[in-house]
């Protein structure tokens, strides 16, 4: 069970190695100079306006939610698609494939109702005008 887990292991093992070396380094090598114009904030190159504590309207967060819902599909389309061919086999695959004759839309189905059901919400939050910037 283990060795199914090491190379994501190894990886998450190297990603943090490699991020606390990168820190450890620039610690060690950069001498920070403070000055007014680096203590100013920075918007995207432009000079700063207004008060950064300004009150934004509730759309932005609406849509901001609407964007996690929707993007989150795409974490569930993975596991789908990884075990796609075992999904559309009536019975156990013999070596990576599906016998002649025992293949089944419920693999492709199941997404296809899925994905109905994101549409549909879709459809509900356009009509409801929660996308609409005015």
């Amino acid at each position: 069970m283990l060795r199914n887990y090491l190379p994501v292991l190894l990886l998450l093992g190297f990603v943090i190695i490699n991020a606390v070396l990168i820190l450890g380094i620039a610690h060690l090598t950069v001498r920070p100079q403070p000055t007014m114009v680096k203590s100013q904030p920075y918007e995207s190159g432009m000079s700063p306006l207004g008060d950064a504590r300004e009150r934004v309207s509730v759309k932005f967060y609406l849509v901001a939610m609407l964007f996690i819902v929707f993007d989150i599909e795409t974490v569930f389309m993975i596991p789908w698609g990884v075990y796609y061919r075992q999904l559309s086999c009536h019975v156990p695959m013999v070596a990576g494939a599906c016998p002649v004759g025992q293949l089944s839309f419920f693999g492709l189905g199941e997404m296809l109702v899925f994905a109905a059901i994101l549409v549909v919400g879709f459809v509900y939050v356009w009509k409801k005008g929660a996308l609409t910037w005015d």
